[in-house]
Order: structure tokens, then C-alpha cells, then sequence
């Protein structure tokens, strides 16, 4: 309000009459929590709550001659906003529009209304598609009753009619992502964002389905966030610029953390869709980034780029950069992720040798292939994945491989003698039982590629996909405790061993629900989005453990391998289906229980699978062996 006075004195000086009416706004901030209020209350002689104050999450309106004079807010943004700008227009908020639940920015006649099917249409756990003005909508049934969700996944618009729905929420069939069906949140990754939900009415044997006519056309719901509150003081750290960071960045200003947040990352982008590199690698970097310079702007997120922190402090919660410069943290996250294994042999350094970890990485190898010839070495994830993009693009594709089969250790033999089966229908040839002793050169440059059996692979290009390294050097001296592999050692709340330092992602080794607490470490973008999801709610003092069941999808030549669970050290695998058709489903074994599961065009068995392994049950040898596949309830 005096900044407001200020610039109308101002004004009227010039002789350039104006008024004040602005209407008073102002906030209080407790403990990291914000109270907003707008308006003027005094003498008001009600107040009408919606929410519940009990539960720190309300809007209250302070009633005057039976008209709103003021209100204020918790966590329920943007109402305090939408009132002051009601007010600022000169509309008269009544008492008798606040009791009858109408929120003040309702429009009555923005509204579309359709019945969309008969009440015994459905029974509970049955799901349909309908449409209502014309938008597709995800209609379910659970514990009698109906509800109504966007139709469409958030992460890449997979319809979610054709995921696994159980209890109150559904999965999607493609990459595992969750939603509640009664109030569209995002439960479980990948992605970020929730569905919209809409209003349902069951009258007279009819299911009626509502949508406000400005969220036509809208598939997805960014949660309400906070952003940072002037004059913060507290800090919060994160160290790596993946889905880990970002989530733990969102997540603690979706619980109404206003501290400053800085996160410091070594990429040249902010964060960005990483699996995208090794499947489609020719990509605008606008096209992978997963929020908007705008975004990080708006909720008060600092995205520090092309920066390295290069040591840690705990006794002085402080961090050195690789410019030379220090910052202080009150709370550290540290997601660094893993880099590329390099190759160790002679020639490793020659220009046209590279390794797939940055975007920019990824159109190198696009543009430096193209005509010309590969060599891929490294049967598994990143490197199948890289030789079946570059299939159509290069003169030639030949890949090395350790084992007999791709993938062998990891999905076993089956399948990769059916995926190295569709390679070579490609053209890419394969080695295997083989590694490189040495890459030859001619004037600095790749021209050849030795094997360890004298075999000699014309080269003008190779690309090295042979593991990684957790990014962890830099916690040397810290205290910080590693395991043997380098992997950051975290409790089921992210915590580590030094107070206030948390880890989530790749570079980090956790207790894993589903294999008894079996410390592991996975590299899957869906586990690095919920680690992130738990430290924050852990560095914000609410006790979450990380349970989510491993979740992850390859693409090789337009066809996607899903799986689920924890299959290492598995001693059996079951088959549905024929591996050799290239339509199955695989159940891994160990100790008579089924521990993890792949698929190929078996929607949506694995995303079922998932979802049963997540509410705790044990799927047995025998029900992976019955001919009757019933339980799944696909």
C-alpha cells in the first residue's frame, strides 16, 4: 500500500489526478509458512472457513453487513489473489454466495455438462473412456463410486485406458507413471505433472461428468507452488541438475518451503529429458528441457549452470565451486547422477571416440555418423539403444559385446538373442564374446578398431557404452560415506551419514523395498524422480520412506521392452507368450518368488505387475508358471 500511495503522489504533483484504490494485500510469514490476506477485516463480525484450519490448509473469508471485506489463506493459493482482483474491479462478494460453496472466480455458465454413461455401466475396478465436450475423459469406478481424470498420462500422453488400475489409482501402460483417479495427482514417476480432475454426479441411474469450459483442452495440472519469500534466509543446496534435483525443488515448494533453493549443475541446459539422448538423438534442446527458464523464475528456483561444486564442508555447511567461489547450505541434496565409463585402451583418445553423457554429446554423434561408419561398443542399454538410432544413418553399424547375447546378464539370453535377431535385420552386425584391445588412428583420427581375437573393424566413428561411474569424487575428505563402487550410502529417508546431507539418483546405493532392503543402486529416471520426491519431504521434517518399485522402459527400433522389479541374481526365467514372435511376457525368479518382469507388446501386464509388487504382494513361482493369467486382471 505505500509503495501504491507513493506512485499516486507522485502522480497528482504532475497534476494528473488520481485516486488511491488499491486494495490492501499484504502476508506474514511462520516457521517457512505463509498466511495471505488481502482487504480490510476490521469490525468484521464472521468468518467463513473453507478447508480446515486444523489441518493448515484453508481460505477464510471475513464477513461485514453480510459481504466479504477481507480474506485470507494457507495453502490455497491463488484464492487471496483471485479476491483482491474482484475487489480491485469493484465486485461485491456476498455472504450468500460464500455459503453456498461457490469459489468467488466461479463462473456459472463456464460449464459443460454431459452424461456419459448409466451407473451400472461399470462395475468397481472397471475404467471407460468418454468424452465430454469433446475432450477425453478417464471415467473409473472404485469402492462404488465414481470419479473422473485427464485420459491421457502427463509424461508422454500414453492413453491410461489402456494402463493397470488398482485400488484408487491407475498406472500407465508405457513408462509407469501414476495418478490417483480421485484427484489426478501424479503418485509415481516418470513425469511431472498431474491430471486435471473433474466434478461427477450420479442422478437417477446417470453418470453426469462437469468440466469448466476454460480447461477444455488441458491434459495435464502443474501442482500449486510456492516460490521464495523475501529475505530468506534458509538454503537449501542441490548439487546435479537431474529429475532428482528438479523434484526435490518442486517438491518442497508444493509444501510451502519459501527458502532459497540453488541448484548447481555442470550441464549447459537446465534440467532436461535425458533418456530422449540415446533414442532420438538429433533433438532441439527445446524439446527435452522439462520446465521453462519462466517456471524456475516464477517459484523462486535458482538453476546455476555450467558449474561444478568441487568439495564439501559438513562442519561449515559449505560448498567450494569450481570458480573458485563458496556457498553456504543449510540442507544439501547431493544428485550428480553418473558419467560415462571411458574406454581404457590404446587409441581411446583419437578424435571421432565418444561417449553419449550431454545433449550436446548427443547431436555430435548424430552428425559425426551420418554416411560413415560405427562402431558401438557395449551390448547393453545405452548402447543397443544408440546402434538402433543410428541403423538408418550410418554406412555401417558393428557392435562389440562382452557376453554371447545383448543384454544377457540383465534380461537374459532370450531376450537378447531376439533383440540382436531384429538388429541384424537392420544390417548391424554383431561381436560378441569379444572386447577392444586397441583403436588405431590415422593423423589424430579414428580409422580402426582391434578385437581381442585379431578381428579388425573399419572405423570412422565409435561410441563406448560400458557402464558408468557415480559422479562422487568430490565428497572426498567430506565424510560423506561411499560404497565400494562409489555409490553415496543412504538410509530408506535418503538421509546419509552426515546430518543435514542427503542423496537421491544414480550416484546413490538405498535399501530397496521390494528385494527386502537389499542395498542397490539403479539408474532408472523414474527411482531418481521419487528419491528426489522423499528427500525433500525428509528435509522439510516429514518422515517418508523411499518404496517405489523399479520401473523402466528401452526402445529399439521403434518397439519398447518395459520392466519392472529387481531381476539381478535371478536363477530362472518363465515365459508367456514366444520370445521369438516378439510378443511376450518374462517372469525372473528367485527363491520362488517372482522378483522382476519384462515384456514386449504384453501392455499392460509389467505396468500390473508394478503395481501389485507396490501394495506389498508376493507373486509366486506358481502363479508365474499357471496357464491361467487371471490374477493379473488385465
Amino acid at each position: 500500500m505505500s509503495q501504491a500511495q507513493g506512485r499516486v503522489a507522485a502522480l497528482n504533483m504532475l497534476k494528473k489526478t488520481t485516486k488511491i484504490d488499491s486494495v490492501p494485500f499484504f502476508w506474514t510469514v511462520l516457521l517457512g509458512k505463509s498466511i495471505r490476506y488481502t482487504g480490510y477485516g476490521e469490525g468484521h463480525t464472521e468468518i467463513i472457513f473453507k478447508g480446515k484450519v486444523e489441518e493448515r490448509k484453508f481460505l477464510a473469508f471475513y464477513i461485514k453487513d453480510d459481504v466479504v471485506v477481507a480474506a485470507a489463506s494457507l495453502m490455497f493459493d491463488p484464492a487471496v489473489a483471485r479476491v483482491a482482483e474482484l475487489m480491485a474491479t469493484g465486485q461485491t462478494i456476498t455472504n450468500l454466495r460464500m455459503s453456498q460453496h461457490q469459489q468467488p472466480s466461479h463462473d456459472e455458465g463456464g460449464e459443460v455438462t454431459e452424461v456419459v454413461c448409466q451407473e451400472s455401466d461399470l462395475k468397481d475396478g472397471q475404467m471407460k473412456e468418454v468424452a465430454v465436450g469433446g475432450q477425453k475423459v478417464l471415467l473409473v469406478r472404485t469402492q462404488g463410486q465414481y470419479s473422473a481424470v485427464g485420459s491421457q498420462c502427463s509424461h508422454y500422453n500414453a492413453p491410461l485406458i489402456k494402463g493397470a488400475l488398482v485400488g484408487d489409482r491407475v498406472r500407465c501402460p508405457f513408462h509407469g507413471a501414476c495418478f490417483n483417479v480421485r484427484t489426478g495427482d501424479i503418485e509415481e514417476y516418470p513425469g511431472l505433472d498431474c491430471l486435471p480432475s473433474y466434478k461427477v454426479k450420479v442422478k437417477d441411474g446417470k453418470v453426469y461428468v462437469t468440466i469448466d469450459k476454460k480447461h477444455l483442452g488441458l491434459t495435464k495440472r502443474v501442482r500449486e507452488m510456492c516460490s521464495v519469500a523475501p529475505g530468506a534466509k534458509h538454503t537449501v543446496l542441490l548439487i546435479g541438475g537431474g529429475p532428482a534435483s528438479l523434484l526435490c525443488a518442486e517438491t518442497l515448494r508444493q509444501n510451502c518451503y519459501e527458502g532459497q533453493i540453488i541448484m548447481v549443475t555442470k550441464d549447459t541446459l537446465p534440467p532436461f529429458d535425458k533418456p530422449k539422448l540415446s533414442k532420438a538423438m538429433n533433438l532441439d534442446s527445446g524439446s527435452i528441457v522439462l520446465r521453462s527458464t519462466d517456471f524456475y523464475q516464477q517459484h523462486g528456483i535458482e538453476v546455476w549452470l555450467q558449474k561444478e561444486v568441487v568439495s564439501v564442508n559438513p562442519a561449515g555447511k559449505e560448498v567450494k565451486l569450481s570458480d573458485g567461489t563458496s556457498q553456504h547450505y543449510d540442507q544439501l541434496l547431493i544428485s550428480t547422477g553418473c558419467r560415462a565409463r571411458p574406454l581404457s585402451c590404446p587409441g581411446a583418445d583419437l578424435t571421432g571416440v565418444k561417449l553419449l553423457q550431454g545433449y550436446e554429446d548427443a547431436r555430435e554423434i548424430h552428425s559425426s555418423c551420418l554416411g560413415k561408419k560405427a562402431v558401438v561398443i557395449g551390448t547393453s542399454f545405452i548402447g543397443m539403444e544408440v546402434a538402433s538410432y543410428l541403423s538408418d544413418k550410418a554406412a555401417s553399424v558393428c557392435m562389440v559385446g562382452s557376453a554371447t547375447y545383448p543384454y544377457e546378464r540383465s534380461l537374459g539370453p532370450e531376450i537378447g538373442r531376439m533383440t540382436m535377431q531384429m538388429m541384424q535385420e537392420k544390417n548391424v552386425t554383431f561381436h560378441m564374446n569379444e572386447s577392444v584391445t586397441e583403436i588405431r588412428g590415422e593423423n589424430g583420427k579414428v580409422k580402426e578398431v582391434v578385437l581381442r581375437s585379431g578381428t579388425i573393424l573399419e572405423a570412422d566413428v565409435v561410441i563406448a557404452g560400458i557402464g558408468v561411474i557415480p559422479n562422487s569424487d568430490f565428497l572426498a575428505g567430506s565424510g560423506v560415506e561411499v560404497d565400494s563402487k562409489k555409490a553415496v550410502i543412504v538410509d530408506k529417508f535418503l538421509k546419509t551419514n552426515v546430518a543435514d546431507v542427503f542423496s537421491a539418483g544414480d550416484v546413490t546405493a538405498f535399501p530397496l523395498t521390494v528385494r527386502g532392503d537389499q542395498r542397490v543402486n539403479i539408474g532408472h529416471w523414474q527411482m531418481s524422480q521419487a528419491q528426489g520426491k522423499v528427500a525433500a519431504l525428509n528435509m522439510l521434517k516429514k518422515p517418508t520412506k523411499i518404496d517405489s518399485v523399479p520401473f523402466f522402459w528401452t526402445v529399439l527400433l521403434g518397439k519398447s521392452i518395459r520392466y519392472t522389479g529387481y531381476g539381478e541374481g535371478h536363477t530362472e526365467i518363465i515365459f508367456k507368450g514366444k520370445v521369438e514372435e516378439r510378443k511376450f511376457l518374462a517372469f525372473y525368479i528367485k527363491d520362488d518368488v517372482v522378483v522382476a518382469a519384462a515384456s514386449l507388446m504384453f501392455d499392460p501386464a509389467v505396468a500390473r505387475l508394478a503395481e501389485l509388487m507396490a501394495t506389498g504382494q508376493t507373486i509366486t513361482k506358481a502363479q508365474a508358471q499357471a496357464e491361467d493369467l487371471s490374477w493379473l486382471q488385465m
